[in-house]
């Protein structure tokens, strides 16, 4: 026989569950608000992609663009533009 019912246990767990995410709740919105803004990013060099070839301007489609353009937005596209140009 364990030393607390099932149900204390459970209700323990819950409330830590919930102490913690209380906790870190602005610091997980955040995240939560950049993993979307990043996943917009991502979208829009899949757009930029298919369309880029057409000016002669190319950026890859992955996750650290996408990365930059979720931080930075706009600027950031510029960026990454300005960086395909130097390194060329």
């Amino acid at each position: 026989m364990s030393a607390l019912p099932d149900y204390t246990a459970w209700g323990l767990a819950v409330l830590m569950l919930c102490t913690v995410l209380l906790l870190f709740r602005r610091p997980l919105a955040q995240l939560i608000r950049l993993l979307l803004r990043s996943s917009v990013g991502l979208a829009a060099l899949a757009l930029f992609s298919q369309i880029g070839h057409l000016t002669g301007v190319t950026l890859g489609v992955n996750w650290v663009n996408a990365l930059v353009l979720g931080l930075l937005g706009v600027p950031g596209f510029g960026l990454l533009l300005l960086l395909q140009w130097m390194l060329r």
